[in-house]
């Protein structure tokens, strides 16, 4: 599923592109979640495609996101 979402977002290079379709071109359980997973997002675009969230709240999820810190527990 994961390399679906891959390949209907388009976020993986060329030969893995091609890998992908060539795969679920002949699995046909691949292909079936390839369909529904493409209609969801065709779906989604389309009903949510136009909204952007409010300026102040952009804002402050923009300045939330730049003062992230990750810090690691050692074990």
């Amino acid at each position: 599923m994961a390399d679906i979402w891959l390949l209907l977002d388009n976020e993986c290079d060329s030969e893995a592109k091609e890998r992908l379709k060539a795969h679920i071109d002949g699995c046909s359980q691949c292909l079936s979640h390839y369909g529904i997973e493409q209609q969801i997002k065709s779906l989604v675009n389309r009903k949510c495609g136009g909204e952007r969230a409010p300026e102040g709240l952009r804002e402050r999820l923009t300045i939330s996101i730049r003062h992230t810190e990750v810090r690691y527990r050692s074990e």
